[in-house]
């Protein structure tokens, strides 16, 4: 265990509100950040959810998180374009709020150092588990480590 992700409120790519506590508490979830006018690792980053969706489709408990470094560009409705473009299902929400909320989650959270304005941000995923307790860190630039993942999602599938 590397923490625990206290309850948060933001706002989703459906434009609605979000809170963490009622949303994603007694569920496995991973989270990442991103930016949508990202040219970098970010298309890369979020075609890998897609696979961690695809991948855990027979566990409809899991729940994938995107949050955005670039809250002042990447409203509701621009999120919700870029999910439409990765196939986002259901399970899988944009996240969007204040450029303190975000970066208080990034740094001081998930561990992943700043949201400052710069646009930069990890390559890495976080999965969380049902007690919302930080389970993993998966570097997206290494081959095997979606796969790692969806198997460890699985492993704690059976945890609980």
């Amino acid at each position: 265990m590397f923490g625990e992700v206290p309850g948060f409120a933001l706002t989703s790519h459906r434009g609605t509100a979000f809170d963490a506590e009622k949303e994603l508490r007694g569920h496995i979830w991973v989270a990442n950040f991103i930016f949508t006018n990202c040219a970098g690792p970010c298309p890369r980053m979020s075609s890998q959810m897609r696979q961690v969706q695809d991948g855990t489709a027979d566990l409809p408990g899991v729940r994938m998180v995107s949050f955005t470094v670039d809250p002042k560009r990447d409203t509701p409705e621009v999120l919700a374009a870029y999910a439409q473009r990765h196939k986002a299902g259901e399970r899988w929400t944009f996240l969007t709020g204040t450029m303190e909320s975000l970066h208080h989650l990034k740094r001081n959270v998930f561990l992943l150092g700043n949201v400052d304005g710069e646009l930069n941000h990890s390559t890495r995923f976080v999965l969380v588990d049902k007690q919302s307790r930080i389970r993993g860190f998966y570097d997206t630039s290494e081959p095997s480590s979606i796969r790692q993942l969806i198997a460890d999602i699985g492993r704690l599938e059976k945890e609980t």
